[in-house]
C-alpha cells in the first residue's frame, strides 16, 4: 500500500551498483540508500565519477579510467572523499571499495563502466545526482554543470543490464549554478507523461540509514576540513530542520542560501526515460577528452534556442 514505483521496482534487483553521477561528492547522496538496500538483503557497491586525482593513487586499475580505491590506497589526500569514505567503513568493521572513474571524455568512461559492470556482474545501475541538473536537458537558461551528470547518464544507458535508474538528492541547491528548478519540475511532469517517473520520498533524521549517511559524512568532513562538500552540508542540513539563509560551512560565507525541506527528497526516474529526452546526448558520446566534452556541449548551445528565465511562482 502507498508504495513508489521504485521502491516497488528495486525489490527486483539483486546485484546493485550506486554510482555518484556528477562527481565530488555525488556518491555520499547514494549513501542513504546504500544502507537501506544492505539492510534488505541486496549486494550493494559504490562508484564516483571522482574529481579526486587517482591517476596518481596506488588503487588497482581495471580499464584506462576506471580505479579502484580502498581504505590502504594511497594518493594526494588533501582532496580524496572516495579513499576517506572507504576508511570510515573499515572503522565500522566493513572493508567497501569505491569504484572511481576519471573525469574525463563520454567514451572512456563508457567503456569503464561497462568494464566495472562486467566484473561486479551487477543486475541494476543508481546512478544518483547531488542536486537535480541532471534532468536539464540542454535548452533550458542554464545547464549547472552537465558534463559528469551527461557522461554517467551516457555510459548507464550503453549497458545491457534489467535495471537503469538516476535518483536527485537536493533539490534548489543548483541555483547556485544558474539552474531555473522551474525547469527541473517541467522536466519531472514530462518524465510522469512518457512513464519515466518513479516517485518521491524524503530523508528523515530518524532514520537509521541517515544517521549512517551523516556520520559518514561529518568523517569525510573532519577529514579534508577546507574541502567540505556544500551539497552534502545543504542536504543534512535540510534533515535537520534548517531553513533559508543557514551555512553549516564556512564554504559558503557570503552566498545567500535557501535550505528548505525540500531538498531531502529523493527524486527517482528511469535513466532511460531522462537521457531519451536529453537534445545533446549523442553529441557527446564520442568525445575522448574533458576538453572536447566540454565543447560539444558548448557547440551544441551555440545553436540552440535558449529558453527564457522562470521564477517559480510560489
Amino acid at each position: 500500500m502507498l508504495t513508489i514505483p521504485f521502491l516497488t521496482e528495486i525489490e527486483k534487483a539483486e546485484n546493485i551498483l550506486i554510482a555518484g553521477a556528477g562527481g565530488g561528492f555525488d556518491v555520499f547522496s547514494g549513501l542513504p540508500l546504500y544502507f537501506g538496500l544492505r539492510e534488505m538483503g541486496k549486494r550493494v557497491h559504490l562508484a564516483n565519477l571522482a574529481f579526486s586525482d587517482i591517476h596518481s593513487s596506488t588503487g588497482r586499475r581495471f580499464a584506462s579510467s576506471l580505479v579502484e580505491i580502498t581504505a590502504a590506497t594511497e594518493g594526494r589526500e588533501f582532496y580524496f572523499p572516495e579513499l576517506y569514505l572507504s576508511q570510515w567503513f573499515e572503522r565500522q568493521g566493513h572493508k567497501v571499495p569505491i569504484y572511481c572513474f576519471d573525469r574525463t571524455g563520454a567514451k572512456h568512461i563508457i567503456h569503464a563502466y561497462g568494464v566495472l559492470a562486467d566484473r561486479l556482474g551487477v543486475d541494476t545501475v543508481i546512478l544518483v545526482d547531488g542536486g537535480t541538473d541532471s534532468l536539464m536537458r540542454g535548452d533550458e537558461p542554464g545547464l549547472g554543470t552537465p558534463q559528469e551528470d551527461m557522461t554517467s547518464i551516457a555510459a548507464v544507458q550503453k549497458l545491457a543490464i534489467p535495471r537503469k535508474f538516476l535518483l536527485c538528492l537536493g533539490f534548489g541547491i543548483d541555483t547556485y549554478h544558474g539552474v531555473s528548478h522551474a525547469y527541473f519540475l517541467k522536466a519531472v511532469a514530462e518524465l510522469i507523461q512518457s512513464g519515466g517517473y518513479l516517485g518521491t520520498w524524503s530523508l528523515t533524521e530518524d532514520m537509521p540509514e541517515v544517521r549512517l549517511y551523516r556520520q559518514a559524512s561529518e568523517y569525510v568532513r573532519m577529514a579534508m576540513p577546507q574541502q567540505a562538500s556544500i551539497v552534502t552540508a545543504s542536504i543534512l542540513s535540510a534533515i535537520r530542520g534548517q531553513f533559508g539563509d543557514y551555512h553549516e560551512t564556512r564554504r559558503t560565507a557570503g552566498t545567500p542560501l535557501f535550505i528548505n525541506a525540500l531538498m531531502s527528497l529523493y527524486w527517482c526516474f528511469q535513466l532511460d526515460s531522462v537521457a531519451e529526452r536529453n537534445l545533446y546526448l549523442d553529441q557527446i558520446v564520442d568525445t575522448a577528452t574533458y576538453t572536447e566534452l566540454s565543447l560539444a556541449i558548448e557547440r551544441f548551445r551555440a545553436t540552440t534556442e535558449t529558453l527564457p528565465w522562470i521564477d517559480l511562482p510560489m
